[in-house]
């Protein structure tokens, strides 16, 4: 157990990422393998599916914290997502009277065990991020048609997979592809040679809906964000996308952050949008955007880390309410646990490219990291995003969304 002194006071401490103003949702794993809901508070959890069980919680409509997943609660809405979120602050704020029935369902953060903290329902990528958009469509189309006609008129996106969401720390092995080699008659079946990240921020829908919705309704849906980092098989993709999209080069791996920030917690971090005219169904009265710094590194196995990118979430060309609120207006039903990716997250300066794709120009001009130089990722390399919002002392993280890749399987058909 740990001590209220020990706790509070990394709390209080900026650097923290997880003070009293953030209490992000997680889920952690007991040594016999049920998985608890908590939050993060300096350098702990707390155990709120064991404050719930032992009504310390006192809160309307049941018991939604037993199921090893946030997504009860989040089904539940925006009221009950502000009662728990009082009634925790309560517990845990300095000098409150139930600081002792509280301490025995905090556990240590370091070397918790966190895994999936919630059940994702559907993942749509979208292509938000309009400096990465004009980079890398130059680079494959040329700078006169480097944007798509509709993109600055809707958010563009793409249908990914669910099934491949892994949580912070998970292996991502390199996947088998076609690609069309430089040169070569035809297109080859191999391990994808040009694997990228891409630093991106994820939006966490709650509330389910039936049918269209307004930019405003969307924002009263989204719950939380998470980093989120969309692996890449740049080889793969430039084969197969013309002239639907992304496929296969996506679909193996999508690594988000343990702890989903509520949106509550980031409400004082808004940003406004760029001024522009947009259809009616897009419009957003704001602040729609985040103030949020990200970044990304890079670790060779058995090296230091290497900062690659340093990028700022104000650069998006869509706030994540519109991208929810087009997404629905077709009627599309939105569920609980959908998870809407921003796209890579890139400005115009430099320093500021969230892919290795932009960094390198596409694995022409490698980028110098510890022990070597990189075009594109290799075996055994760690990928590491982070991010913060900070103002007026205060600091609150995302904890480390991360992941490091491992070899190709044997080619699965292969004839013995």
């Amino acid at each position: 157990m740990l001590s209220s002194r020990s706790w509070v006071q990394s709390a209080n401490e900026s650097s923290c990422g997880f003070p009293l103003a953030n209490l992000p949702c997680g889920v952690f794993t007991n040594p016999d393998g049920t998985a608890r809901c908590a939050v993060a508070i300096g350098n702990a959890l707390l155990d709120v599916t064991g404050l719930e069980a032992a009504g310390l919680l006192g809160l309307p409509g049941g018991l939604l914290l037993q199921g090893g997943a946030w997504n009860d609660h989040m089904a539940a809405g925006p009221t009950a997502w502000a009662a728990l979120r009082a009634r925790l602050t309560a517990l845990l704020a300095e000098g409150a009277p139930e600081r002792s029935a509280v301490e025995p369902h905090l556990r240590p953060l370091a070397g918790a065990r966190l895994v999936l903290p919630f059940r994702v329902a559907e993942f749509t990528d979208f292509y938000a991020g309009r400096a990465h958009a004009l980079a890398v469509g130059a680079m494959l189309r040329g700078a006169a048609d480097a944007l798509p006609p509709a993109y600055d008129h809707l958010p563009i996106g793409y249908n990914g997979r669910a099934s491949s969401v892994v949580v912070s720390g998970t292996p991502v092995r390199r996947p088998w592809g076609l690609a069309w080699p430089e040169g070569a008659e035809g297109p080859a079946w191999r391990p994808t040679r040009r694997l990228d990240f891409e630093l991106e921020l994820g939006a966490v829908v709650g509330t389910p809906s039936a049918g269209p919705v307004t930019v405003a309704e969307a924002e009263a849906m989204i719950f939380g964000y998470v980093l989120l980092n969309d692996w890449s098989a740049r080889d793969v993709q430039a084969f197969e996308y013309v002239p639907l999209g992304p496929f296969q080069a996506k679909a193996f791996a999508t690594t988000i952050s343990p702890w989903i920030v509520t949106a509550a917690a980031l409400r004082p971090f808004r940003a406004p949008l760029p001024p522009r005219e947009v259809a009616p169904h897009l419009r957003d009265e704001g602040p729609g955007l985040l103030d949020l710094r990200l970044a990304a590194s890079l670790s060779p196995e058995g090296e230091g880390e290497t900062t690659l990118a340093r990028a700022d979430a104000r650069a998006l060309h869509w706030s994540f309410a519109q991208m929810l609120a087009h997404h629905a207006s077709s009627g599309c039903p939105m569920r609980t646990g959908d998870l809407l990716g921003s796209g890579t997250v890139s400005g115009p300066e430099p320093g500021a490219q969230g892919c290795l794709l932009e960094i390198t120009r596409g694995g022409q001009e490698p980028v110098a990291v510890a022990g070597g130089r990189r075009a594109f990722l290799l075996d055994g390399d760690t990928v590491t995003l982070r991010g913060q919002a900070g103002r007026d002392g205060v600091r609150l993280g995302f904890g480390d969304c991360a992941g490091t890749v491992l070899p190709a399987l044997a080619d699965p058909f292969a004839r013995g």
